[in-house]
């Protein structure tokens, strides 16, 4: 018994050294986190939403992460995951966006690049023009993406310049957008918006309604209506996102609906850069109940000298919380 008691002791003293270090190490994302959601977070034993994101930014180094960020090496994933979902089709991809082909741009096109977020160009009959693009995407090649907020995974993706397809999104009939969060398989909550509109409305991992807003549109004379056809499609999406997803602690799985149906949208590693919140705290309880921190890649793999140390106890305080919420408690 007292040996069980020394080893929760260490445990407790090696998460504590852990969070000073971490604290100290990376300050500005720390004081970011502070300025963001209010309180003083623990990056080094997370347990809440916002806490678990900034410990995969910090700490959670998986390879995946990185050719999941990549919006090329991204497209070519769910192709293989989820062959009967489709893709919007790449019509051209470079390193050099003086090479695009002027008469690429003559139809209704997206401009993309392969690094970074919010980084798109719609083109539609020529406009804008070819000169406008060519400096827009030189300065976006240029640019360190997800450097402020600490999101790593981009920063070894090689930029590149693409040009999509433009789809044409269903918007007023039902929605543009549908976004999947998958915990380990499973779905925490879904997230249906159109952003033509500005309306939005949340989904249980089943596809039951669920009240409260999205920081994008929290008013609640934004919420978006919920019809057979949106039902539909929100429980096609839970039924296809596990696929993409696979056995990630946690992924965004996000879908662009269009008048002929679902399409592949991106795999967001960082979903709003790791700061989200929802008006219904049953968003983040679902959240931080469902992400297993034990099945991360940090965990997964073996470790030696300190960080061994801090593995050890991390997973054992994983397996305490996951004892707690098996028995009911907090």
């Amino acid at each position: 018994m007292w040996a069980c008691v020394d080893l929760r002791a260490r445990h407790r003293l090696v998460l504590a050294v852990a969070r000073a270090v971490l604290t100290l190490r990376h300050p500005a994302l720390i004081a970011r986190f502070v300025m963001k959601l209010g309180y003083l977070p623990n990056p080094a034993a997370p347990t809440r939403y916002n806490e678990l994101m900034l410990w995969r930014k910090i700490v959670d180094r998986n390879p995946r992460f990185v050719m999941l960020t990549d919006k090329l090496a991204a497209k070519a994933y769910i192709r293989a995951a989820c062959p009967e979902l489709p893709v919007a089709e790449t019509l051209w991809a470079g390193r050099n966006p003086e090479d695009i082909p002027a008469g690429l741009l003559a139809g209704n096109v997206v401009v993309k690049v392969s690094h970074g977020c919010a980084m798109n160009i719609f083109v539609s009959a020529g406009r804008p023009a070819w000169s406008e693009i060519v400096r827009k995407a030189r300065r976006w090649l240029g640019k360190n993406y997800g450097r402020r907020n600490g999101e790593w995974a981009y920063w070894p993706i090689e930029p590149a310049v693409f040009i999509e397809e433009r789809l044409t999104l269903a918007s007023v009939s039902i929605a543009t957008d549908i976004k999947v969060h998958v915990c380990s398989g499973d779905i925490s909550h879904v997230w249906a918006e159109d952003k033509l509109a500005g309306r939005s409305h949340l989904f249980d991992g089943e596809g039951h309604p669920l009240s409260g807003r999205d920081p994008d549109y929290p008013r609640e004379d934004q919420s978006l209506p919920v019809g057979p056809a949106l039902l539909d499609l929100v429980r096609q999406t839970i039924a296809l996102a596990p696929n993409i997803a696979g056995d990630l602690d946690h992924a965004r799985v996000d879908f662009l609906v269009t008048d002929k149906g679902l399409y592949a949208g991106e795999i967001c590693i960082y979903s709003a850069a790791g700061y989200g919140t929802w008006t219904n705290p049953v968003i983040a309880a679902r959240l931080e109940r469902f992400w297993r921190l034990e099945d991360s890649a940090y965990l997964k793999r073996p470790h030696r000298g300190v960080n061994r140390l801090y593995a050890e106890a991390l997973r054992a305080r994983c397996a305490m919380r996951g004892s707690d919420k098996f028995h009911g408690r907090t």
